[in-house]
């Protein structure tokens, strides 16, 4: 297996190891390959194309091209096209908000959400408050960072209305259980299933999971292209939204004496101007190229992977025998994912800085993640803040990120996280142990002439 992927490296993403750098950030960005950079230029070299939904020559060609990949964005999820609309956005995030502003929140209608949320999901409760709904938290319990059925199920109790939750964390890899789905359905809610950290290396199969709203960035998955996402939603849930406004491209009909307009009937009624046709095409590419490799031969070799990370970094231990690491999550490879936070600590235990482990690691050309990642509520559990302290904080006059860990009483910003993809290989893990090794075992903290956070 892995002679397959260090082949698959040295020539497809030899652009990695061109400058003698070492990417662990699949969680924040899949790696393109050279195919399918090959393949976006060739596609459009050959011919041009036009602003899609006309009936001229170039126009024809784009249309024909997008509506192949909304075909295989649902065969890649072997979803039915009968039950499943694929929506182009221009990412995870927009997607997100197609589904906030329009969702039928109010008395009655309340948001669920687990406490892991990224930021793009955490969102939705500005749309959720402002009509009135309640919102509620199912809480993380440590020192996994798990979520507990229980909770699940009594938060669920009350009402009805959207729950949202990941797939996987962004911020611990914590997998949760995908029959909550299920489980929401049978309580009466709606169910947006957030994919982001979990699609770029684990099958989902909407034949048996099936959310309600599945939100995708598709530069995470496959690295290439940017700038396209999608919104993959069953159509009897997208029957139940109320879009707020309506622009170019997502009307049937529209008068502006009478005031009066009719969405289109069909999925483009929620892709707002004109699409990105020179783009969208090479998500078809994208995931053809995924297919050949094998969905879960890049799962096995992740999973090997973050073994191995996980390991190594718990093994490293001060001339003092005190551990060198704080681990977030899950200590082993069952039931999470190809993402490790932790922080490091001095011989004395003080946390090492996290500004001082970005700027160190750029240096040794390693492309790691360092803050909260947009995951506050993990961060939250993952530092052990109270909501008593939470609450409290609109009063004490916080202004800026130092002025919020202060009050905290929380040591550091944030943590450091590493993540793998199709093209890690064991390489990637041992330059990552060389370095914290070497550069942080028996060392003492200083944050001394660090720049103010200027975010999370």
């Amino acid at each position: 297996m892995s002679d397959q992927f260090e082949q698959l490296r040295a020539g497809e993403y030899a652009h990695l190891d061109a400058g003698g750098e070492v990417y662990l950030d699949y969680t924040g960005a899949g790696v393109y390959s050279q195919s399918q950079l090959r393949h976006h230029h060739e596609r459009l070299t050959a011919r041009a194309y036009g602003n899609p939904h006309s009936e001229n020559p170039a126009s024809a060609a784009s249309t024909d091209l997008v509506e192949q990949a909304r075909r295989d964005v649902l065969r890649f999820l072997n979803a039915d096209p009968a039950e499943y609309a694929a929506i182009f956005t221009a990412n995870a995030s927009g997607a997100c908000r197609l589904v906030g502003e329009a969702y039928p929140f109010g008395r009655g209608r309340d948001l669920v959400m687990t406490f892991d949320n990224h930021n793009s999901v955490n969102g939705i409760r500005e749309f959720a408050r402002r009509a009135g709904a309640r919102r509620r938290y199912v809480p993380l319990t440590p020192p996994s960072l798990r979520i507990a059925d229980d909770d699940v199920r009594k938060a669920l109790r009350r009402r009805r209305g959207l729950f949202a939750f990941p797939a996987q964390s962004n911020f611990t890899g914590v997998q949760h259980p995908l029959d909550w789905v299920g489980l929401a359905h049978d309580a009466g809610y709606d169910v947006l299933l957030d994919v982001a950290a979990y699609l770029p290396t684990n099958p989902l199969d909407l034949s048996v999971v099936k959310p309600d709203f599945v939100p995708i960035s598709w530069y995470k998955v496959m690295g290439f292209p940017t700038g396209v996402g999608c919104l993959v939603a069953r159509r009897d849930a997208l029957a139940r939204l109320r879009r707020p406004w309506f622009a170019g491209g997502t009307i049937a009909a529209v008068s502006v004496g009478a005031e009066w307009h009719q969405l289109a009937p069909d999925e483009t009624a929620f892709e707002d101007g004109t699409l990105n046709f020179l783009d969208i095409p090479d998500v078809s590419y994208g995931l053809q190229w995924l297919t050949g490799i094998g969905r879960e031969a890049v799962r096995t070799q992740v999973a090997s992977l973050t073994g191995e990370v996980l390991t190594g970094l718990s093994s490293l231990t001060h001339a003092n025998g005190r551990p060198l690491i704080r681990l977030y999550g899950p200590p082993d490879t069952a039931g999470r994912g190809g993402t490790v936070a932790f922080n490091l600590l001095d011989p004395s235990g003080v946390v090492v800085d996290e500004r001082l482990v970005a700027a160190e690691a750029l240096t040794a050309g390693l492309s790691l993640r360092t803050g909260c990642f947009c995951n506050p509520g993990a961060g939250e559990g993952a530092f052990d803040i109270r909501q008593r302290v939470l609450r409290g904080m609109r009063g004490w006059g916080v202004r800026t990120v130092d002025d919020y860990l202060k009050v905290m009483g929380v040591p550091t910003g944030g943590a450091i996280r590493v993540s793998f993809g199709v093209a890690s290989t064991s390489s990637d893990v041992t330059r990552l142990l060389e370095f914290v090794a070497k550069t942080y075992l028996d060392r003492t903290a200083s944050s001394d002439g660090l720049a103010p956070r200027l975010r999370c």
